[in-house]
């Protein structure tokens, strides 16, 4: 049965997301819809012998205030510069330093020209995908609707109608949407809505810097564990979902 994701782009998200999507068939990227500020769009979190660091993109701010996320544009070119010099201070003495660090270098430099903030979480999410392993097609909303028509829309009633235009037989959900999801509108049209189960991800791995820290952005799972290990934690199929 064809499993879609829906969700909005974020910045070098924690291994749970990439979880989500090595369930899916489709995974539709959720970038017309309002930008939100200090939100997982523009940032992530690394260890650091200090203690947690957020790394923030520098974005315009100026009239954003209602602007959809995929116009949001870049503020600084050269940001990807610092974050890249700040994951190797924070990580030189993690396990899987020498062989996993080449991959995140390389993950920077694919999106150091890109001027949008979806084109940067786009291009860095099905790049490492495709390292994980991971096989789902990537689309975007708007490739399956019209912008104009999703922002009159309910809700739940815009994302029933871009699985329904995704083909998709099963919704796969995070679990905060419990509060507003009607799954009734789903089933009406013949799918089902299956729940992200997250539990697993609270099991601590080897961490460099003191206390384990499980919302940490998959680059800290990729540098204390190394590729192999981070792939077989995503790809874990038969534990990541309640139906």
């Amino acid at each position: 049965m064809k499993r879609v994701a829906i969700i909005q782009s974020s910045y070098i998200p924690w291994r749970g997301f990439f979880a989500a999507i090595a369930l899916c068939e489709t995974f539709v990227f959720f970038d017309s819809v309002q930008f939100t500020r200090r939100d997982w769009r523009t940032r992530n979190v690394i260890k650091t012998p200090q203690g947690v660091h957020w790394l923030s993109v520098p974005v315009q701010q100026k009239g954003n205030f209602h602007a959809p996320i995929d116009s949001i544009c870049i503020a600084d070119p050269g940001w990807w510069q610092a974050h890249l010099k700040s994951i190797e201070i924070a990580y030189r003495r993690a396990t899987h330093f020498d062989d996993a660090f080449p991959l995140v270098q390389r993950l920077f430099e694919t999106i150091a020209d890109l001027p949008t903030l979806s084109q940067v979480n786009q291009g860095m999410i099905t790049t490492l995908c495709k390292a994980l392993g991971i096989e789902a097609r990537f689309l975007r909303d708007i490739d399956l609707l019209p912008r104009e028509a999703m922002a009159a829309m309910r809700p739940t009633e815009r994302l029933v109608k871009l699985s329904a235009a995704a083909d998709a037989q099963i919704y796969l959900s995070g679990p905060s949407a419990k509060s507003y999801l009607d799954e009734d509108e789903f089933n009406a049209l013949g799918m089902q809505v299956e729940w992200m189960d997250y539990r697993r991800f609270e099991e601590p791995y080897p961490q460099v810097w003191g206390d384990f820290a499980s919302g940490v952005s998959i680059i800290d799972t990729l540098l204390n564990l190394g590729l192999d290990q981070t792939r077989a934690i995503v790809l874990g199929r038969d534990r990541g979902v309640a139906a």
